[in-house]
């Protein structure tokens, strides 16, 4: 088999050199308790508070604003759950969030509603956005809390977080975002957007994974998600992965040291797969606004095709890539993602995401459109779906081509 070419980057990222020896470093060292009343305790620590600080430069937040996770999803239960038990304790039981939100959001949401809260969950636009005045209409008296991700993590539209943030604001409703697939890939910065509450993780940004933070604006009060020590201040129990940490706060600092650069090769590559196939295979639909969204994320859905049939394909030319989010390629059903958007389930089970790296290349993405075009019309023969006259997907197909 030739080289691998991965193109699942919105799934998890390869470690930076750099970041593997920095980690390798602490692993190797006295690996002291953060926690301990010693030297190496105390060097620990610093570790600990150097990486925040460092994180929290990025962000342009204060370093006591930030906290250390296990993981983005423990992040945005955290946010959530917290804001929730906050906003009942003055009677807020009513949280906003998308339909499209990742799975980590979702399903602390729907665990909420077993426990009596109430929850409105916005549709997005045909191209893949939550409308803040969409957000602005749902609020209530009793709304604690609205939660809209700053980019999805399928179709990589960037929503309008500083908007909603604004309208939240202004009516006194705490707005967290998930910022999982943003941080490390756009500029993200906590004062610009308005947000109370981020979350973001080490692994989407070359990081290693198992190391997530959340940004907690100063006078936002979270009860804890995790009972036992004192770590963090009282506020999340658990030693503190300190390699773990340190690694992330190396892989961030390395993404916004080159983040303009980054962005554009990865947009230059995408454009180059979605020009050609949209203009190269028939009856292909980019899922999502072809403008202001991720630079490195291409989706998409391919009429008459199952998107697990292309995916083995794919992986046995050595190309790595997704049919939707990693934290449900366990599930037969068709993305919530683009049900939210109004495809039809034949849209949805063909499609594919594609999300490119700094160090994918040209020329795998001209070898990706090669196989592509290989494989669409020797499956498509094989299709049933493909072959009906009054195939659904082709249909929808043509009334929303791009």
């Amino acid at each position: 088999m030739s080289k691998l070419i991965y193109l699942d980057n919105a799934a998890t990222t390869p470690c930076a050199p750099q970041v593997v020896q920095r980690m390798a470093e602490i692993l190797a060292g006295p690996g002291g308790n953060p926690s301990s009343h010693y030297s190496i305790g105390y060097e620990a620590k610093q570790i600990v508070e150097d990486a925040r600080a460092q994180i929290a430069a990025v962000l342009g937040a204060n370093p006591a604003e930030i906290y250390f996770t296990g993981s983005g999803t423990e992040a945005d239960n955290w946010a959530i759950k917290g804001a929730a038990l906050a906003g009942a304790r003055r009677g807020k039981k009513h949280l906003i969030t998308s339909a499209f939100e990742h799975h980590a959001v979702l399903h602390a949401m729907q665990a909420l509603q077993r426990q009596g809260f109430e929850v409105t969950y916005l549709n997005p636009t045909p191209e893949g956005f939550i409308r803040p005045e969409d957000v602005q209409a749902a609020l209530r008296p009793d709304t604690a809390l609205v939660s809209v991700m700053l980019a999805n993590n399928e179709i990589g539209t960037i929503q309008p977080v500083r908007e909603i943030a604004q309208i939240c604001r202004a009516q006194g409703v705490w707005c967290h975002t998930d910022a999982v697939q943003a941080v490390g890939a756009i500029p993200v910065d906590v004062n610009q957007l308005g947000v109370d509450l981020l979350s973001l993780s080490a692994h989407k940004f070359n990081g290693p994974k198992g190391v997530g933070a959340l940004y907690c604006r100063k006078g936002i009060a979270l009860p804890a998600l995790l009972d036992g020590g004192g770590q963090e201040k009282r506020r999340r129990a658990g030693t503190e992965n300190v390699a773990g940490i340190a690694g992330a706060a190396v892989a961030l600092q390395l993404a916004a040291a080159s983040l303009e650069e980054k962005m554009a090769h990865q947009a230059a590559l995408c454009d180059y797969v979605i020009d050609r196939v949209l203009s190269g295979i028939p009856q292909v639909r980019l899922n999502g606004s072809r403008h202001n969204r991720l630079p490195g994320n291409a989706n998409l859905s391919f009429a008459g095709l199952e998107g697990e049939t292309i995916l083995l394909d794919l992986d046995m030319q050595g190309i790595c890539a997704s049919t939707g989010s990693a934290c449900n390629s366990d599930s037969l059903d068709p993305s919530h993602v683009l049900m939210a958007l109004g495809l039809p389930e034949e849209i949805g089970h063909g499609s594919m995401r594609f999300s490119f790296g700094p160090q994918n290349t040209m020329e795998e993405a001209k070898q990706l459109c090669d196989v592509l075009e290989q494989i669409s019309p020797r499956r498509r023969a094989m299709s049933c779906m493909w072959l009906q006259e009054e195939n659904t997907a082709r249909v929808y197909h043509l009334k929303g081509e791009h």
